[in-house]
């Protein structure tokens, strides 16, 4: 979509990380230009070579060009451009930053004015840092780096710059997306800004060239501008999306939350979204209050507490009507942000208090006819003045919201593009929901949204797909989560009902929030009960699912293959693996082969399907091999030196989730720890065993243990003690 572009109109310098502080070391170097041998690092005019044990080594040269080449354990592989300037005061320099120790060769050249230069590379991690500064104010041209050369391999993966930043293979690319270049064996490469993310511009000339600036509708970089792009490499889709990443995170110094950051992330919620029952809907006998407490009401009774309540658009006033139904295009953006007094007339605060639960609260853009506008900074339809920022999340804080989620993203709520602009809105909002404890969530974000979050440490959660999660939106979900996730972003599938069982699956598989948004009465409990503990509290995987390399090439080689999409739980050296698949492009079954180990399940294995309560062994270093229809959910266990392979929770998708299973190892007998919810009773575990095993407890009791000798299937029932949690032992028989 197009923007509104200006030039900086603020005297302060741009944003982004610095340089790194750490005192640098001159290194003894080999010098590029012939006939120099070694010396010392601060040349004026020879160049510099750096190699690193990850396989990468750059090269610098006098005239001004550049050579990244890798080698094993990496791809032979050669990028490189030139500046077209000669190069001036050429050191190497050495430290140690937040991703960890580093080589960097810097220099100066002249272009449309002064600028220093860097390459640097990391000795533990294959990522390649391009640095450029402003030394003088400067016209926004010939950004660095420009890859004249870079290995052309038949695929790429970008985001398009609509709403929820959809994925696309093989197609035009956003200026302001990540790219991932990747061959037939899933070795690639990925570039995108590392700073600036707002106003980057990442593009391919006519030429083939590709180069990463900003955005050209800002036309002047003042004196001290930095710029930065990162380069990173891996063999395998998934591990160099991680290895990127890693990068962008350890520069800002986001540590992700972790899958239970807090309520959100924890526990069951109730969504009042599009597509949900209550959006812009309540029962007229009883008011929007009366409604949701009345919902509240039916997850309590049924034993299943909701862990917070999220309140969509309905509940302030929009549009020039300022009214809480709104008017015009899309009901108008906020008049106010504060509760509709029609419909929560003590304010948001006495509502809070009356329902008992912590609030979510979704936001829009500005209105043009909100008085607003006449009492902030504004830039385009959105508020840049920190005072605005201060007071809403002091306001929302006092009412109980613990998470505030910024919608319309991609369309109304955009700021004029510029230095400032794009940063003053989202730090603000950032800084300040911090300041009162309070997360975000994006919606409708673009490729630069998902980059900037790595800003933010509040910044816990992004909706990756359309509205209302179903059927049609499973690829967008699994594909974007790929890259929210590396970026430390908890996906979001959004709301569903209860009673859609693939849905509730894929949505625990997540790690992060799970929500409903079912009418009282219609609710799916035993569904639930698979999700989530008594006390609401979600049984859930340690990482986003996210599909395997395998399914990544076939879609890129337009073979329209089945999703094959995977996650895990750790523990300790033990690792068990959850896969979700099924057929796409209209099929109504294909066939899947996936190995154990490609989801980290080492040796020996036990692939279960969770739907058919059936399962098969897979030796080490073999495939398993389905027929799949509209939704298969499989449970890959390790086989242990016990023999046996420990499924979990019987009655839990997620069966070996953190929040049920505690602790597991298998030392020749399996040892697991299983947390209760209080007031639960006996859960179900089991597993598969070549003989009936003994069962044991330690902490606790167990009941007898069923054995079918045909499958070599086992279960047992475990109950708690006085501490809430039960210790078994189990043996081969």
């Amino acid at each position: 979509m197009s923007h509104t572009l200006e030039g900086p109109d603020r005297s302060e310098g741009p944003v982004g990380p610095r340089r790194s502080t750490f005192a640098a070391t001159v290194l003894a170097i080999g010098l590029v230009a012939a006939g120099l041998g070694s010396g010392t690092a601060n040349a004026d005019t020879s160049g510099a070579a750096v190699t690193e044990p990850t396989g990468v080594t750059v090269a610098v040269h006098p005239d001004g060009s550049y050579l990244i080449n890798t080698a094993a354990p990496l791809q032979t592989w050669r990028f490189g451009g030139t500046l077209a300037h000669p190069l001036t005061h050429v050191t190497v320099t050495s430290g140690h930053d937040s991703l960890g120790t580093y080589r960097e060769v810097d220099f100066g050249y002249r272009a449309t004015g002064e600028r220093r230069g860097g390459i640097r590379t990391y000795t533990d991690s294959p990522v390649v840092l391009f640095t450029t500064t402003y030394l003088t104010a400067s016209p926004n041209t010939e950004p660095f780096p420009s890859l004249t050369s870079y290995p052309k391999l038949p695929y790429h993966l970008s985001y398009q710059d609509s709403a929820f930043s959809p994925y696309r293979f093989n197609g035009a690319d956003a200026p302001d997306s990540p790219r991932m270049y990747f061959d037939k064996a899933a070795h690639g490469f990925l570039l995108s800004p590392a700073n600036n993310f707002q106003v980057a511009d990442l593009v391919t000339a006519p030429d083939g060239s590709i180069s990463d600036g900003i955005m050209p509708g800002v036309t002047r970089l003042p004196a001290g501008f930095t710029q930065r792009t990162v380069l990173a490499l891996g063999n395998g889709i998934n591990p160099t999306y991680r290895v990127w990443g890693a990068a962008l995170l350890a520069q800002s110094g986001k540590t992700p939350a972790g899958t239970s950051s807090d309520v959100t992330m924890a526990k069951l919620g109730y969504w009042t979204d599009n597509f949900a029952t209550y959006y812009y809907n309540y029962d007229k006998s009883k008011g929007y209050t009366g409604t949701l407490q009345a919902v509240k009401d039916d997850f309590t009774a049924h034993g299943l507490p909701l862990g917070y309540l999220q309140l969509d658009s309905w509940w302030y006033p929009k549009g020039s009507s300022d009214t809480w139904q709104g008017n015009g295009t899309l009901r108008g953006g906020e008049y106010v942000y504060r509760a509709a007094p029609d419909l929560l007339p003590n304010g948001l605060a006495a509502f809070g208090k009356q329902i008992g639960l912590p609030l979510v609260t979704h936001a829009r853009w500005i209105d043009p006819a909100s008085p607003y506008r006449q009492q902030y900074r504004m830039s385009g339809n959105v508020i840049t003045d920190p005072r605005f920022w201060s007071s809403t999340m002091d306001y929302l804080k006092s009412a109980g919201v613990v998470a505030y989620e910024q919608d319309w993203l991609s369309d109304g709520a955009q700021p004029k593009y510029n230095l400032t602009d794009p940063n003053a809105f989202l730090s603000g909002m950032a800084g300040s929901a911090a300041a009162d404890g309070i997360a975000l969530q994006y919606c409708m974000p673009l490729p630069r949204d998902y980059l900037q979050s790595t800003l933010y440490p509040n910044l816990v959660t992004t909706r990756v797909s359309n509205d209302g999660f179903k059927r049609a939106t499973w690829d967008k979900y699994l594909f974007d989560s790929r890259l929210a996730s590396a970026l430390g972003e908890s996906p979001w599938s959004d709301v569903f009902m209860s009673t859609e069982t693939d849905n509730l699956v894929l949505s625990t598989l997540s790690g992060g929030m799970v929500g409903v948004g079912d009418p009282i009465g219609k609710e799916n409990w035993a569904n639930l009960a698979r999700s989530v503990r008594r006390d609401g509290v979600i049984v859930k995987p340690d990482a986003p699912i996210v599909p395997d390399d395998q399914t990544y090439l076939g879609e890129a080689a337009g073979t329209k293959p089945a999703m094959v999409a995977g996650t895990y739980s750790q523990h300790g050296a033990l690792r068990d693996a959850y896969v979700f698949a099924y057929a796409r492009n209209g099929q109504p079954s294909q066939s899947v082969t996936f190995s154990p180990a490609e989801f980290g399940v080492s040796g020996d294995a036990y692939v279960y399907d969770y739907f058919t309560g059936k399962g098969t062994p897979v030796t080490a270093g073999t495939s398993f091999t389905g027929t799949v229809g509209s939704g298969f959910f499989y449970v890959i266990a390790p086989v242990g030196r016990s023999g046996i392979a420990f499924l979990g929770d019987a009655g839990k998708f997620v069966s070996l989730g953190a929040q049920r299973i505690t602790q597991l190892d298998d030392n020749g007998t399996v040892h697991a720890t299983v947390a209760f919810a209080p007031g639960e009773g006996a859960v179900t575990l089991h597993g598969y065993a070549p003989s009936a095993p003994t069962a044991i407890a330690r902490n606790g009791a167990v009941g007898p243990v069923s054995y079918d000798p045909a499958t070599h299937l086992f279960s047992v029932p475990v109950s708690p003690g006085r501490d809430g949690s039960a210790t078994i032992d189990l043996a081969a028989g």
